[in-house]
């Protein structure tokens, strides 16, 4: 397993994690014993980040990754988030908690669902533009220093956000999109963390697996996917995207790999920072994202991948108006 070091004096850590949003239900039903399987699997293929959030499932994917975690905490680098608050059912309400107060009762929350005494990476899952990043941070800086925490992360945050964190507490990992249809954070945030020596930490790599060109037509998802809230899969612009995952799946077929492998590829080539966390809920789909960070794209290859899925290729926002706005805050 290829290694990447979190942050510039964090661990090397394997360089592929595995997301797991879609355990809680988003993406459909909820299948536990196949999740199961799915971690088990990750764990057996020496990855190490497990990356969940106290909103995904109103703090249920914590309470169930904690239940698996039992027995293995010493080969798991567990990483969880707080700030983005959530109503009924998990589903987040599109507020954003930066108070320090709120902070520190969130981690001692999510502390006791995992059934652990220190989580290794807490991030920030937003950030809160009515809180001074400052005073946020002092509250993270507080938790590492109590031992609650042992390294301190950003998601979805602006260079400026990033830069004044950075002078209240060292930050080990900026957790944002980043795939071959979201490429606004190659501009300004990338560049940022390779600066400052920040691990970039990948997610929807697969573009919510949309780039996996598994996803023929939205009739084939369940009616209780989320993704049917998202623009890029609103109707219209699902088959404009649809047809740009077409091209891509045929340099991955003359490469002889699949396209959700050709798609990871290119994200995890995208730069010696970068720690791609693709979710799934399929052991077989594990082992395929686990062998994708092998595959080295040639110059033409990258060209190639660049023509068809240029910056703002995509058809449509990549969140709902309400969600968009608390992005690069």
């Amino acid at each position: 397993m290829k290694k990447r070091r979190l942050g510039g004096d964090g661990p090397e850590i394997a360089a592929i994690g595995l997301g797991c949003m879609g355990m809680a239900g988003w993406y459909g039903e909820r299948d536990d014993d196949r999740s199961v399987a799915t971690l088990d699997r990750c764990l057996e293929l020496g990855v190490e980040m497990f990356d969940t959030a106290d909103v995904y499932g109103a703090g249920e994917n914590e309470a169930f990754l904690g239940r698996w975690l039992k027995g293995k905490r010493g080969r798991v680098f567990l990483a969880s988030k707080c700030g983005n608050t959530f109503g009924a059912g998990g589903v987040p309400a599109g507020t954003i908690n930066g108070r320090p107060d709120y902070v520190r009762q969130a981690c001692e929350d999510s502390l006791a669902r995992l059934g652990v005494e220190t989580i290794d990476l807490y991030y920030l899952h937003r950030v809160d533009p009515d809180v001074p990043i400052e005073e946020t941070m002092g509250a993270f800086a507080g938790l590492r220093d109590a031992g609650k925490i042992r390294h301190i992360g950003l998601s979805e945050a602006s260079v400026e956000s990033i830069e004044r964190a950075a002078r209240v507490a060292p930050i080990a990992a900026l957790q944002s999109e980043l795939s071959l249809w979201t490429r606004d954070n190659e501009a300004r945030q990338l560049p940022k963390t390779l600066e400052l020596g920040i691990a970039f930490v990948a997610y929807s790599p697969l573009g919510r697996g949309m780039l996996s060109g598994a996803i023929e037509a939205m009739a084939d998802l369940p009616a209780t996917d989320r993704r049917f809230v998202h623009p890029r899969f609103a109707e219209g612009n699902f088959e404009k995207n649809r047809a740009l995952v077409g091209r891509v799946a045929e340099i991955a077929k003359a490469r002889e790999c699949s396209t959700a492998q050709l798609a990871l590829a290119w994200c995890f080539g995208r730069a010696d920072n970068v720690i791609p966390i693709p979710g799934t809920q399929r052991p077989h789909y594990a082992e395929a994202n686990v062998a994708a960070i092998d595959i080295v794209l040639t110059p033409e290859e990258r060209a190639a991948l660049d023509e068809i899925m240029p910056p703002g290729a995509a058809a449509g926002e990549r969140y709902p108006a309400r969600f968009l706005d608390n992005v690069n805050r």
